[in-house]
């Protein structure tokens, strides 16, 4: 099978296009590099540079591919507040241009990577597939958005679909790990101060109405993201699109989480207590009974230490 991967040399979008070379299909990535790393690339997938927004080079690109697996996304949430024009011309604008390539290649199967930030502040958690949508800022309303326009387009042109929906992403696997620039993830962070990269790390807000005073996240390790991603691919009939949440049922608060940082890397991790950010919900867990139930799937690295650790082995490397 021929498959290609938008935004491939990204985290998540290169562990999923290593898995895939390893599952025998014949992967190419499609990545600007705006973000990505073209050393992330597996050496066996085809590169093509190339940006989602042009419409042109993606049909070309797309021509004899099977699958499509969409992650070409900008998504930091407060930069997506200072500039929502620019996420939604690129989130939005660059789902559609996917979807109108698609149909114009006759390319039936997309999965697409989107994010648990739809839900915006859910009422009880855990966070199930029949929360509302309601979100807090534009990075989750964009993701909204080219859901539904999937939606459509799946009943319209007959596509089958999957969208997965995470929060926090960790871990590293098949050597693609976290590097972001600006870094805005927890647990990059935190191993930015044992690495001596960084003087300390913030904890914002101690004063949660949470065990230890600190905001609890769900944490799912890349390698289970992949295999979801993997199986999502299969899922859906024609004229489908599925929404599966992915998570680990539990959540982890930010002091836990240094905890298990400072356990595994031996450091002494600087902290500053910081105020609560504006818009942070206490709690954020997100359930993912429906993909166990539909796929089996179940996450086999659950544990903060796996996660921490992989990750910490990456930075080192």
């Amino acid at each position: 099978m021929r498959t290609l991967v938008i935004g491939g040399a990204g985290y998540i979008g290169s562990v999923v296009a290593s898995q895939l070379v390893e599952a025998g299909h014949e992967v190419v990535v499609f990545d600007s590099l705006i973000s990505g790393h073209r050393s992330a690339v597996h050496p066996e997938a085809e590169f093509v540079l190339g940006d989602v927004l042009d419409v042109d080079a993606l049909k070309s690109t797309m021509q004899g591919c099977d699958y499509v697996f969409h992650f070409a996304a900008l998504s930091i949430v407060g930069e997506s507040m200072t500039d929502p024009l620019r996420y939604f011309r690129v989130n939005v604008g660059g789902t559609l241009n996917v979807l109108e390539s698609m149909r114009a290649t006759d390319v039936p199967r997309l999965v697409f990577s989107s994010t648990a930030a739809t839900y915006g502040e859910p009422a009880s958690v855990p966070i199930a597939e029949t929360a509302a949508t309601r979100p807090t800022n534009a990075y989750g309303a964009a993701k909204l958005s080219a859901d539904q326009a999937i939606s459509f387009a799946c009943v319209a042109h007959g596509l089958s679909a999957t969208s997965l929906r995470y929060f926090n992403v960790a871990g590293a696997s098949h050597g693609c790990g976290e590097s972001h620039n600006p870094e805005t993830h927890l647990i990059p962070l935190v191993l930015q101060v044992a690495a001596g990269i960084r003087p300390n790390v913030a904890i914002y807000g101690t004063d949660y109405p949470t065990p230890d005073g600190t905001a609890v996240r769900d944490y799912i390790h890349v390698g289970d993201i992949g295999r979801a991603h993997l199986l999502a691919a299969e899922a859906p009939t024609v004229g489908e699109h599925r929404i599966y949440n992915l998570g680990n049922g539990r959540g982890f608060s930010v002091r836990e989480l240094i905890a298990v940082a400072r356990a595994v890397t031996g450091k002494e991790i600087e902290t500053i207590e910081s105020p609560r950010r504006a818009g942070d919900p206490a709690v954020l867990v997100a359930s993912s009974e429906l993909i166990r139930a539909d796929l089996g799937w179940e996450p086999q690295l659950p544990t903060l230490e796996s996660m921490v650790g992989d990750a910490w082995d990456h930075m080192q490397k």
